[in-house]
């Protein structure tokens, strides 16, 4: 028996939003000069969105998706829980370079379509 909350492309509508929020994100932050290294950098720790430079910087995105209200703002899911997986999963990248460079955590939260980019908004 087929699925019905599942399109015949396979992607959820969660998934398909999701997406599209990083393609927003990844134009936004192209637009303000930084320059794509990875997408969806994934290790047995987490997942990491975006990896991004600006300048000698390396900056790791997470980019989150509401379309309403109704739990929380876009910001606001990106929990201790996650910050932790993030964390893991940046150290996990950062074993690839002999002298690791300077970095920094960013959000873009997209809620009802408005793009916020909050810089250095998770500490290490």
């Amino acid at each position: 028996m087929a699925r019905t909350d599942v399109p015949a492309g396979g992607r959820t509508e969660r998934q398909l939003t999701g997406a599209d929020g990083e393609e927003q994100a990844l134009a936004h932050l192209r637009r303000q000069g930084l320059v794509l290294v990875e997408r969806n950098f994934l290790c047995k720790v987490g997942e990491i969105d975006l990896i991004m430079r600006e300048r000698q910087t390396l900056v790791f995105v997470e980019v989150r998706t509401r379309a309403d209200a109704r739990h929380g703002s876009a910001a606001e899911s990106v929990t201790v829980a996650k910050q932790r997986r993030l964390l893991r999963a940046a150290q996990r990248y950062l074993q690839r370079f002999r002298l690791p460079p300077p970095c920094r955590f960013d959000v873009i939260a997209i809620d009802a379509g408005q793009l916020s980019w909050l810089k250095n908004a998770i500490q290490s």
